[in-house]
């Protein structure tokens, strides 16, 4: 059976030097550098292989998007809602934030090739109420890519 201690009783008694037992859960680490960090993330340059603006938005955004585009504004994180979205007017600007990435949501550049790109922007720019028929090209996609050395 255990005891409550009055408020200071445990810091007095360990100063003390009275036994204690405890379960010790972890081992604390030392804090890890910055770089330490970074090269602890995987350099792996796994690409999807869905195919198709519906499979890919499937597979990738409704987790953070939701299903129905709805996004959240609540809860864990903000997810911008994509239904009858005005700042998808311009293909260009889904097309940026999905290779480069934007506040939270991380970049899909590396994994997602040009066509996939262009489908999957495609398919958000023309459901979830948005008619923007203009179609973004996979040639397009390739412009907003940075320059390799």
């Amino acid at each position: 059976m255990f005891k409550l201690l009055p408020a200071g009783a445990m810091a007095a008694a360990l100063l003390a030097g009275a036994p204690t037992t405890y379960a010790q859960t972890s081992v604390p680490q030392p804090a890890m550098s910055n770089q330490q960090l970074a090269a602890s993330f995987s350099t792996s340059s796994a690409r999807f292989t869905q195919q198709g603006g519906e499979t890919l938005y499937r597979s990738i955004c409704q987790g953070c998007h939701m299903p129905g585009g709805e996004g959240a504004r609540s809860g864990a994180g903000f997810f911008p809602d994509l239904r009858k979205n005005q700042k998808l007017a311009a293909g260009a600007y889904p097309a940026l934030v999905v290779l480069n990435g934007l506040h939270g949501m991380p970049p899909f550049g590396q994994q997602l090739d040009n066509q996939q790109v262009a489908d999957v922007v495609n398919y958000i720019r023309s459901d979830f109420g948005n008619q923007y028929s203009d179609v973004l090209t996979p040639q397009a996609v390739s412009g907003m890519r940075p320059a390799t050395k």
